[in-house]
């Protein structure tokens, strides 16, 4: 943490109180803490700040033509992913080919990125925590809200460093005035953990058990318990995984269900719709308050320039490679044209034809914004429902073994993505037959083909220290292999030291009680 940081508590509260579909900002950056913490309004501000700081945005945010988010890094070093600019951004490259450790100075600001956006975010949600109960409301219940978001919030970014650099500072109050203790050492990640379980376990008692988009677009009861549930997961808690995630599956959230196999199926709808039922925590975009970005051009390659004139650069900056796309048999919805995927698109406004051997991303393209404005307004989802049942699916099975209840979990999943017309209870007997193992790794393997563009796939990597291999020349067969020592789908092997991110060297010349993770410059 800086020096500056006190600051960006009062810079953080920027967003006011009025909120339909988003929360709008107006900065107060020239008051102090002491006078800001005294009305409802100036507590909802806080808390508003923390919607768009931190690790929200290493998932939904688009601002580089080049580069996807920061979270799409990760899957880079699985090697199934490839950006095609990695030539300038070199952190794309670094990661496929494993070579980090050599390059830690030329990746330093991303991960000063990571730190100090996530750090902002904390500080600015630990003064929430100290002052809104201090304030006096008319409605308790909507104070015991906003500090079940702070500590959601708080949860959230913790969780993504954690996961990102191991042992992390872990400071609970703000850093107020220059005299305070601004540089921490590493706190053991088991401690990390404990504080956000503990703090995820507080949001879920406080918040409202309300969908997510019939909340003012605030994070709900069941927000938290996903994040619980993904949390739980992370560190092999299979139980309590499966305990946090169904709350959300007995909730009033669900999957979207496919009105046809094509244009109308439950991969194109949630492709176009925001809002569904099925999505239980998402980042919000409009086209006047804030666009999507870069999105939509994720969604081609550099020859899409010539196609359309909405967007003067488009670059193929997460693409599957043809051995990724094998992990889908060739009768799984989810491989079909215009799903996930999509190889051709014709420009309905000029008549021009985009065509590519390699796989482009359909999910991330908005047509109206491709097409016309130039300015994407689809929400970004961090959290779907299928994810709930897969965790319930996965932590039932480890924990008690493949009963008919995790068995129809899976099966949800698998049957909305069936061409063939096999029902949820067809699949749910077959499930039933597998050993727990193999369970298990059904379960892996549904998580890969579910949720490959939505940069989940490294987390479930690094917490079975499981690799995917998957076919060249069979489509559909998945194996798992030890991940140390295992080759990703660039050749390069995996390292203990791979598991993690390197602390940016500026920082460690900031704060020098920080020490870098093995195997880093």
């Amino acid at each position: 943490m800086k020096n500056k940081l006190f600051l960006l508590l009062l810079a953080g509260m920027a967003l006011t109180t009025s909120c339909n579909k988003f929360l709008e900002e107006e900065p107060k950056s020239n008051l102090s803490l002491e006078s800001y913490y005294k009305t409802e309004g100036q507590a909802e501000a806080t808390v508003n700040s923390l919607y768009r700081r931190g690790a929200p945005q290493r998932y939904a945010l688009a601002p580089s033509a080049y580069v996807g988010p920061t979270a799409s890094i990760n899957t880079m070093l699985t090697g199934y992913f490839t950006n095609s600019y990695e030539g300038q951004e070199r952190i794309c490259l670094f990661s496929r080919e494993l070579t980090r450790q050599q390059n830690t100075n030329l990746i330093s600001s991303t991960m000063n990125t990571i730190w100090d956006e996530s750090y902002k975010a904390i500080n600015i949600a630990n003064a929430g925590l100290k002052y809104i109960p201090q304030i006096s409301f008319t409605n308790d219940s909507k104070k015991n809200s906003l500090v079940g978001e702070a500590k959601f919030f708080r949860a959230y970014n913790y969780f993504y460093l954690v996961k990102t650099f191991g042992a992390i500072p872990l400071p609970t109050t703000p850093n107020e005035t220059l005299a305070d203790d601004l540089y921490l050492e590493r706190t053991d990640p088991a401690k990390v953990y404990a504080l956000i379980e503990s703090d995820l376990k507080e949001a879920v008692a406080a918040l409202p058990a309300t969908k997510f988009a019939t909340n003012g677009h605030r994070v709900t009861k069941y927000v938290a318990a996903m994040t619980l549930a993904d949390v739980y997961l992370q560190q092999g808690k299979y139980a309590d995984a499966a305990a946090a995630a169904k709350i959300v599956v007995e909730s009033a959230h669900n999957m979207t269900a496919n009105g046809d196999l094509q244009m109308n199926s439950a991969y194109n709808q949630l492709r176009k719709t925001d809002d569904l039922d099925e999505v239980i925590y998402a980042q919000e975009y409009d086209a006047t308050v804030n666009n999507s970005g870069w999105w939509t051009t994720y969604g081609f390659n550099s020859s899409a320039v010539s196609v359309f004139g909405t967007y003067s650069i488009f670059e193929r900056v997460f693409g599957p490679t043809k051995q990724f796309l094998n992990v889908y048999d060739k009768k799984d919805l989810r491989i079909q044209p215009n799903q996930f995927f999509h190889w051709s698109y014709t420009n309905t406004v000029n008549g021009k034809k985009w065509t590519s051997e390699d796989a482009g991303i359909w999910y991330y393209v908005d047509e109206q914004a491709l097409l016309t404005t130039g300015r994407g307004t689809k929400d970004w989802n961090f959290y779907r429902y299928p994810e709930a049942l897969l965790t319930a699916a996965e932590g039932l099975a480890k924990s008690t073994g493949v009963s008919a209840e995790a068995a129809g979990y899976l099966a949800r999943v698998k049957a909305r993505a069936n061409t063939e017309g096999k029902s949820v209870a067809d699949f749910t007997t077959e499930l039933q037959g597998l050993s727990a193992e193999n369970f298990v790794k059904e379960c892996w393997k549904e998580r890969l083909r579910e949720f490959p563009l939505e940069f989940k796939m490294w987390d479930d990597i690094v917490r079975t220290k499981m690799f995917p291999v998957i076919s060249t020349t069979q489509a559909g067969k998945v194996d798992f292999v030890p991940l140390i020592g295992a080759k990703n789908a660039s050749g390069a092997t995996f390292k203990e030291t791979d598991l993690l991110w390197p602390i940016s060297p500026d920082e460690i010349q900031r704060n020098k009680k920080l020490t870098q993770n093995a195997g880093y410059q």
